[in-house]
């Protein structure tokens, strides 16, 4: 079964009768799938799948530098839809909602039946019309919500529309679909991904190894076969991958499936997510400790999303500096940013 409501998760054995999770469902959409359900070891109270997808009453102690809007996506908004954070490349949210929802989720204050909906064909003409009328968007990268929810149908007239735009080479999907939902990646998707004279890559979010099923082994393996590019994302999670052993795992496992790492995220400033954060000094750590421990081949890029919008920084680099529990982290542009930021700078 999908659950979606705390009577849901009650009935599946996840949570008690706790009245605390009504609160949290009020404000933050719930989302199982019966392939994370499976996942999930109910007498675990330390399990890593439930972290990832149960609800928690932690949802709603919220700090002071967290943010509902944690990397600035609304200031880089030209049109509803569209984040023009890069010169090259745009994100393309057309729509948001998800097959599961992640409760550290960055975007969670946008995601859901809740949030900014999915847009209208007006608001995508006009998304469409902006990305065409830019010759410098050299990519565009689906994302949301999680582009994947959208039928075959859809999602070969997005890509149909994207074909004309000839200087668009590059399609990027960013999705949970491949390991949450394995059985929607049919033939009938993997062909509707695919648009001449556009090279197909999708970001696939997996945040440990159990995540390899073996439904979703063979989801990537199709993609990988059809000649669809696959990258990874993760986010660093307290209590779900914040060990070498698990991370390591993770790293393995998406290699064995031709998914090459690519970004582990810092986890972000969203409201109600301080429980599974952890402190960027672990995270260098941990990442320092992949290597010579695995293979050259499984070694993420660990990111850190300047709160303000100010893009990515490689953390595990030298673009950040530690000072009296702060930190300074240099952005692409050259710019000096304190994190946390002070908390009279919260937006």
């Amino acid at each position: 079964m999908h659950i979606r409501t705390v009577e849901g998760l009650v009935a599946a054995g996840l949570v008690d009768d706790d009245a605390a999770l009504d609160a949290v469902a009020a404000k933050y959409v719930i989302g199982i799938t019966p392939t994370v359900l499976a996942l999930i070891d109910a007498d675990d109270p330390n399990d890593p799948m439930a972290r990832q997808f149960v609800p928690t009453p932690a949802e709603l102690e919220t700090t002071q530098e967290e943010r509902a809007d944690p990397i600035g996506d609304l200031s880089h908004s030209p049109v509803e839809g569209i984040v023009h954070r890069y010169p090259d490349r745009v994100l393309l949210k057309a729509v948001h909602v998800c097959p599961v929802y992640c409760r550290f989720c960055f975007r969670r204050e946008m995601v859901g039946p809740q949030g900014l909906g999915t847009l209208t064909p007006a608001q995508l003409d006009a998304a469409v019309d902006y990305i065409a009328s830019h010759d410098e968007i050299w990519e565009v990268i689906l994302t949301g919500g999680d582009p994947l929810v959208l039928s075959p149908r859809r999602l070969a007239e997005m890509m149909a529309r994207l074909a004309g735009i000839a200087h668009v080479r590059i399609v990027r999907f960013h999705t949970r679909v491949p390991v949450v939902e394995p059985e929607r990646v049919d033939a009938a998707m993997i062909e509707a991904l695919k648009a001449s004279g556009k090279t197909t890559y999708l970001a696939v979010h997996a945040n440990h190894p159990r995540e390899f099923t073996p439904m979703a082994r063979a989801a990537m393996a199709r993609m990988a076969d059809a000649g669809i590019a696959l990258v990874s994302q993760s986010v660093l999670l307290a209590g779900v991958n914040d060990d070498v052993e698990t991370l390591a795992a993770l790293m393995q496992g998406f290699v064995e499936n031709r998914v090459q790492p690519y970004y582990l995220h810092h986890p972000d400033l969203a409201p109600g997510t301080s429980h599974f954060r952890v402190s960027i000094a672990k995270g260098q750590a941990l990442v320092s400790a992949l290597r010579g421990r695995i293979s050259g081949l499984c070694q993420p890029v660990y990111v850190l999303d300047i709160p303000g919008g100010h893009g990515k920084a490689d953390i595990g680099a030298a673009t950040i500096v530690g000072d009296e529990g702060h930190y300074s982290v240099r952005d692409w542009q050259g710019q000096i940013h304190r994190y946390p930021p002070e908390t009279d700078d919260k937006v």
